[in-house]
């Protein structure tokens, strides 16, 4: 079977564009967000409505992460029937589906639905656990998101 590379290209441009979100978004932006008070300029914003405006961040990519699980969903599945495949390759992209739907239809989903609730709701111990739970999904999620593409990178062959 001849082999399409704009397929794998644009399969690799997804994997590497998500690995750089997750990143940005876990390592760049929310630093900033929930720490605007120590910026050279005067914007004064609590925790509660950092927290509002994050969510509201993470809930937009979720959209890409819908994308994404089902891209690598379909993508692994021709590769899987066409014998183009390892574990490694497997559990990665299992992980990457996995971790991607956890995010956006549970975690994102719940941490809205609780600070709908008022600041209060955001003291809770729920939604301390939720929230460290996204927190580790989204980490999850980096961490096969570059094994899938350090992995995949690593398989292509041009026929």
């Amino acid at each position: 079977m001849k082999r399409n590379i704009y397929a794998d290209f644009s399969y690799l441009l997804t994997l590497a564009a998500s690995f750089g979100g997750v990143l940005v978004l876990g390592a760049l932006v929310a630093p900033v967000v929930f720490h605007a008070d120590s910026l050279p300029v005067n914007i004064l914003i609590d925790k509660y409505n950092a927290g509002i405006v994050m969510a509201e961040i993470f809930h937009r990519y979720s959209y890409w992460l819908y994308f994404v699980a089902f891209f690598v969903l379909i993508y692994e599945v021709i590769q899987y029937k066409t014998a183009k495949r390892d574990a490694v390759i497997m559990a990665s992209s299992s992980l990457v589906v996995f971790a991607a739907l956890m995010f956006s239809v549970v975690y994102a989903p719940k941490i809205l639905s609780m600070q709908a609730l008022g600041h209060e709701a955001t003291l809770s111990d729920t939604f301390l656990h939720i929230h460290l739970a996204a927190e580790i999904d989204f980490k999850l999620l980096a961490i096969s998101l570059a094994v899938l593409f350090i992995r995949r990178l690593m398989l292509l062959k041009i026929d």
